[in-house]
């Protein structure tokens, strides 16, 4: 049986109560006291309602995922690469998930409302926390996301960590070969510089933070496992090659 948070989870009037609370909390800390640079929201206006996978680079546990969540509700407002006021708050698009850490969403009151505002909780298999050893998601976890993707957008962190050019894990591209989805790259920068890891407090003021939203990838879902997280690896800019120009 579904835990009451799951239910509730499920109701979009819960979700938009959730989503206004949590977007009230950021918007200072990405628009106002920082400065949020947004590129490539052409590639996100027409997409279908469903079966879309965002793949993203990573750098804290939480300010990544909320600024998606803005961008993605400004734009369902027809804003182009810009939060402005955020008006869009008052009727916010919540048919988006993303995959965290179980653990992770348990530790405070926040992270718990973070849950609520769509997560989908994955068991991690390292025992260090942050530490990029897992390899692929268990059965479970990975239908509960290809479920998710049938009528939603879901958002996804190829590396599981924190850590810049960590190694991408097969279950993304499993997933993705899986499903068939769209697969929508995104690069973050600096959000590490501007915020906390673990939470929504200001490391620094004045940061110019960028969400970079690529063109749709060309997948060939008959590729191998491990051609497919390699595509993925290169679209967010954290292959070896990039690791390299660094």
């Amino acid at each position: 049986m579904a835990s009451l948070q799951e239910r509730l989870k499920s109701i979009n009037i819960v979700r938009k109560f959730v989503y206004v609370i949590i977007g009230s909390l950021s918007y200072p800390g990405l628009a106002i006291i920082n400065r949020i640079k947004i590129t490539g929201t052409e590639h996100i206006s027409n997409l279908p309602p469903r079966n879309v996978l965002f793949v993203s680079n990573h750098q804290t546990y939480f300010m990544d995922v909320i600024a998606f969540l803005h961008i993605f509700c400004a734009v369902k407002w027809r804003k182009q690469n810009k939060l402005g006021i955020p008006y869009y708050l008052l009727n916010p698009f919540t048919k988006v998930y993303f995959v965290s850490a179980e653990d992770t969403m348990k530790k405070t009151f926040m992270t718990k409302l973070m849950a609520m505002a769509g997560a989908l909780t994955v068991k991690r298999t390292w025992v260090e926390e942050d530490k990029a050893v897992r390899k692929g998601l268990n059965l479970s976890d990975s239908k509960k996301i290809l479920t998710t993707l049938k009528n939603n957008w879901v958002i996804t962190f190829p590396q599981g960590t924190t850590t810049p050019f960590a190694p991408g894990r097969k279950g993304t591209a499993f997933l993705v070969k899986q499903s068939k989805a769209l697969v929508i790259p995104i690069v973050i920068e600096n959000f590490n510089k501007a915020f906390h890891k673990k939470s929504l407090k200001l490391l620094q003021k004045g940061t110019t933070i960028t969400v970079n939203i690529k063109a749709p990838m060309q997948i060939n879902y008959n590729d191998s496992l491990d051609d497919i997280l390699s595509q993925i690896m290169d679209a967010i800019e954290q292959s070896d090659g990039y690791k390299k120009q660094g």
